[in-house]
Order: C-alpha cells, then sequence, then structure tokens
C-alpha cells in the first residue's frame, strides 16, 4: 500500500482530495494543514519529516492571496519557494514522488494559443514570481518520479472561490460588473483531484527519472463574464451583470489577459479525459445549491 501525504488539507484541492481519498483504499492518506505541517518555516518542514517517510507528496499548500502578496512578498516566497525546496530535498532525499501545484501566474497572459509546458515564463507580480521560483528549486533539486501541475481559475463547493462569490452577489444585488477581457478555462478542484489520483497510481509516473511540468484545467475557454453568466443561469439567478474592461477595475496585482492552458501533454502522458467546464461547474452548483 502505497502512503500519500497532502498538504493544504484544508484548502479546496486538499478538501477535494479529502472527499474522493475513501474510493481508493489501495493508498493510505495522511492529510496535514498549516496547523500540523508549517510551510512558512523551512526547518519546521525538515524536522517534521525526521521520523516520516511517504511514497508520495502532493503539495496542494501555497499562498494565494494575489493582491496581498505584493506588500508580503517574504511570506509569499516562504510558502511558494522556500518550502517547495525543502520538499523537493525531502522527496530526493527519501525516493518519494513529489506533486507540486503550480498556476497560469508564471506566464504573462498575453498568448494568442493555449500556453504549452515549454513557453516562456514572464510573471507580472509577486504571486506568479513567487511560484516560478518554487517550480525552479523544484526542477533545479529535481527528484524523479515528480510532477509540477500548473492549473488556473480553480473553485469547488469548498474554501472561497469565485463560483460561491457570485452566488452570494447574485442573491444580493440586482446588478453586477465582470471582467469580459480576462479568459482562460475554469478548473474544478474536484476534476483535478481526480486526475492527481489517476496520476500517482499510473505506471508512466514510476518511469520518469525527471521531474516533468504538466497543465491541467477543464476543457473549453469563457470569460469571467461569461462565468459569471453560466453560474447565475444554472442557479436560476436574476441578477443582471455588465461587461467590464480590467482597466475598469484596478487592483494591486496584475492579472493574466490570457490563461488557456494546452492539456495535451497530460492526456497523453496519463491518459486522462477532462470534462468540459460547464459540465463540472453543473456538478458543483448541484451540490451548492442543494439538488
Amino acid at each position: 500500500m502505497k502512503s500519500v501525504l497532502v498538504t493544504g488539507a484544508n484548502g479546496q484541492l486538499g478538501s477535494e482530495l479529502q472527499q474522493l481519498a475513501p474510493n481508493y483504499p489501495k493508498l493510505s492518506f495522511t492529510f496535514v494543514t498549516r496547523t500540523e505541517l508549517d510551510l512558512g518555516n523551512s526547518h519546521a518542514i525538515t524536522t517534521w519529516f525526521t521520523d516520516k517517510h511517504f511514497d508520495i507528496i502532493i503539495n496542494c499548500a501555497a499562498y494565494t492571496a494575489v493582491d496581498k502578496a505584493e506588500t508580503e512578498a517574504d511570506l509569499a516566497n516562504a510558502i511558494n519557494a522556500t518550502a517547495v525546496a525543502a520538499l523537493a530535498n525531502i522527496a530526493k532525499a527519501q525516493h518519494s514522488s513529489l506533486i507540486h501545484i503550480s498556476t497560469d501566474y508564471v506566464f504573462a497572459g498575453q498568448n494568442y494559443r493555449p500556453y504549452q509546458e515549454t513557453d516562456p515564463t514572464d510573471p507580472q507580480g509577486v504571486y506568479g514570481a513567487s511560484k516560478l521560483a518554487g517550480e525552479r528549486a523544484l526542477l533545479s533539486i529535481n527528484p524523479a518520479k515528480s510532477l509540477i501541475i500548473r492549473t488556473a481559475w480553480v473553485y469547488s463547493t469548498f474554501g472561497n472561490n469565485f463560483v460561491k462569490t457570485m452566488l452570494r452577489l447574485g442573491k444580493e444585488r440586482a446588478e453586477l460588473g465582470v471582467i469580459y477581457d480576462q479568459v482562460g478555462s475554469p478548473t474544478s478542484a474536484r476534476d483535478l483531484a481526480g486526475a492527481i489520483l489517476s496520476i500517482i497510481q499510473h505506471p508512466k509516473l514510476q518511469s520518469l527519472s525527471r521531474t516533468e511540468i504538466y497543465h491541467y484545467s477543464n476543457e473549453g475557454v469563457c470569460s469571467w463574464y461569461d462565468f459569471a453568466k453560466a453560474i447565475f443561469n444554472y442557479s436560476n439567478l436574476t441578477c443582471f451583470i455588465s461587461p467590464l474592461e480590467t482597466k475598469d477595475y484596478p487592483t494591486p496585482a496584475k492579472r493574466p489577459h490570457y490563461s488557456l492552458l494546452n492539456k495535451a501533454k497530460i492526456k497523453h502522458d496519463f491518459e486522462i479525459t477532462i470534462p468540459y467546464w460547464q459540465d463540472s461547474l453543473k456538478t458543483c452548483l448541484n451540490t451548492l445549491n442543494g439538488k
């Protein structure tokens, strides 16, 4: 039986992995939160692993407050970069697989076709830069049988996210403005969790001699405006949505205008079928709306 450690257990992805874990009796899971394993302290990470060994480490923990990162760079880098380096060193020393979750924010967001894993990176803010630093640390240490999975626009029935925010505002307000000139693919954390659980059991993972980068999001494309419209339509909310340009909604951190990720590599290597974003959204909304 393979032992699996999941960090960030209370986050969106970690929570979904906890929900799905009972369906995988051949895997022994340990879920830890920030209280049990402080990823902001690299020394504490090393100490925590002194008497512990796992076949697979899934690092779902991250500093994800994109705007706050602009003024909390040290904390963002501690969790998103320094901690990743510590986990990578542990994985290499223990011959474990490390599955690390990264983001589309490592790119400039100005592309004209879905980003491939080999495309040049160019983060536009502290958050993206800290995530890229974590990727580079992991690639430098290069534990075998390990993956970086970049994803984007993650939502879930757990935690705080765009879907839950839209549901709340759609019930509170008669009209709402939503950005229409940023496009991407929403990602169901439940789908991503299922993909990860498939990957860690796939023989391809064990054959990897180095750390590889993969992309994962749901299929299809939309703007945040389209995303909000779909949430309201499927939830029978009558709130009117006005399209906004990014320049009309300034934020401390710059958002990518283009977040589409090419998923051909992960689909081919791990024989994964990725659901269409609207289908997965309906599933999530049915749960949130009690259907």
